[in-house]
């Protein structure tokens, strides 16, 4: 069995930004909520926290910073996935010298590649680094989803110990579950199958929805691991409206808004992305009234 990064809810960290960079007195605020709220661990630098318009510099900073805010409260899993293996790797080093508890590497994307082209693109990089790594498969964005067979050759590399999960796909998730055990835990990348996810053996999740509702949500898993399956399945209902405001736009549009609907300067995604629609941020802010209106 692979050691555990974390057990429970992380929260994929949104980003903010000003004109010039990272706004890192309201990204310091935010990790200090979650952090007080409960969170099992932080995930830096993914696709919630819009790295693919980082800059090099930026993304860095944005890592170091993290680490050095956090200071060993949480495990801070950093995200260092790229579609050129080379960069994956100086990434995944750096983030290994500035004290990183674990990697998110996405698959590759728009070059995709073949599953055997995935099985070395992580071979190399594993090798390179001792942290534990997590794959990000998310073929809606990628173009590339991870098999379970390809998920079962990963499994064998000994610092590749689990998958964020997030094709939507039950079965697939049941057919890695049954063929790579806890050889590769599994971790659901969507909010709204956490619980079906956890049912087939999941640990945890990677999420957006706790960027607002760490406390709630996080509870709701450790609920369902003490027993309390009534009670955590209850929360994952009520949570289902929200999920599905928060990804009305492609994510981070909505959960930005969100979070300065909730006070924090979080500002506006960058481009490519633009700033919520006006008769989506009704939708949200109808949403997240109901939600934390909810006992």
């Amino acid at each position: 069995m692979k050691d555990l990064i974390f057990k429970g809810c992380a929260t994929a960290i949104s980003t903010p930004f000003t004109e010039t960079g990272v706004n890192f007195e309201e990204f310091g605020k935010l990790i200090d909520f979650q952090i007080e709220e409960g969170i099992d661990a932080l995930v830096v630098c993914g696709t919630t926290g819009e790295s693919a318009t980082m800059t090099d510099e930026e993304r860095k900073q944005t890592m170091e910073y993290a680490i050095k805010k956090v200071a060993k409260r949480v495990p801070v899993i950093l995200g260092t996935g790229s579609n050129c293996t080379a960069t994956a790797i100086k990434l995944s080093k750096y983030a290994e010298s500035i004290g990183a508890d674990g990697l998110l590497i996405v698959t590759p994307y728009y070059n995709k590649t073949t599953p055997a082209g995935l099985v070395e693109h992580y071979k190399a990089i594993a090798k390179e680094v001792n942290l534990p790594i997590i794959v990000y498969s998310v073929p809606s964005r990628t173009g590339v989803n991870v098999s379970p067979a390809t998920c079962l050759e990963l499994s064998k590399i000994p610092n590749i110990v689990a998958i964020k999960e997030a094709s939507g796909n039950l079965s697939q998730v049941a057919e890695i579950a049954a063929l790579c055990g806890d050889n590769l835990h599994i971790y659901s990348g969507n909010d709204d199958q956490v619980l079906p996810v956890l049912s087939l053996g999941g640990k945890g999740v990677i999420s957006v929805i706790s960027n607002i509702a760490p406390k709630k949500f996080t509870s709701m898993i450790h609920e369902y691991f003490n027993g309390n399956i009534e009670t955590a399945t209850k929360i994952q209902l009520e949570s289902i409206e929200l999920i599905k405001a928060l990804f009305c736009e492609v994510n981070p549009i909505p959960v930005k808004e969100a979070l300065n609907i909730l006070g924090y300067n979080y500002g506006v995604p960058r481009l490519p992305l633009v700033k919520l629609s006006d008769a989506n941020k009704k939708v949200l802010e109808n949403a997240m009234k109901n939600y934390f209106n909810k006992k």
